[in-house]
């Protein structure tokens, strides 16, 4: 890529993106520990061990929002939490699905996850792109 068309992570607006999907993967990390039993009932029930795919995403959760806090895995990390975004679709669908079992969420905040989703999809991807491949810098060559 041509260096004027380069960006970097030490722009406001990428920084601010970074800290958000840090957070936001943080905090729901800790949620799946803190309120296993109602993160259990979001799982869809043709998945099995419902507490056990809370455990598993919420490690993945804390791990890619702790990965995104070291250049060299940064990038690695967000491509993971994008794919773990995409793995948990079916928890967002399944609840706009079956509202009724819902009735502490507003109607209105089901339908706003798949956009929110996306939304916050294209923030880890901007994330995974702006980071750099490898912390490492080519070596150079002697004069």
């Amino acid at each position: 890529m041509h260096p004027a068309l380069s960006v970097r992570m030490e722009t406001r607006p990428a920084t601010a993106a970074l800290v958000f999907v840090f957070l936001w993967f943080l905090l729901g990390g800790i949620a799946h520990f803190a309120f296993t039993e109602a993160e259990m009932r979001i799982v869809p029930p043709w998945l099995p061990e419902p507490r056990l795919v809370v455990w598993v995403s919420g490690v993945f959760e804390l791990l890619g929002a702790l990965g995104l806090l070291w250049k060299p895995t940064r990038r690695w990390a967000a491509w993971g939490l994008l794919a773990l975004t995409l793995a948990v679709t079916p928890a967002n669908v399944y609840m706009l699905q079956h509202p009724e079992l819902f009735p502490a969420v507003p109607h209105w905040a089901l339908v706003l996850r798949l956009p929110l989703q996306v939304v916050l999809l294209a923030l880890i991807a901007w994330v995974a792109v702006l980071s750099p491949a490898s912390s490492r810098t080519p070596a150079r060559r002697g004069r």
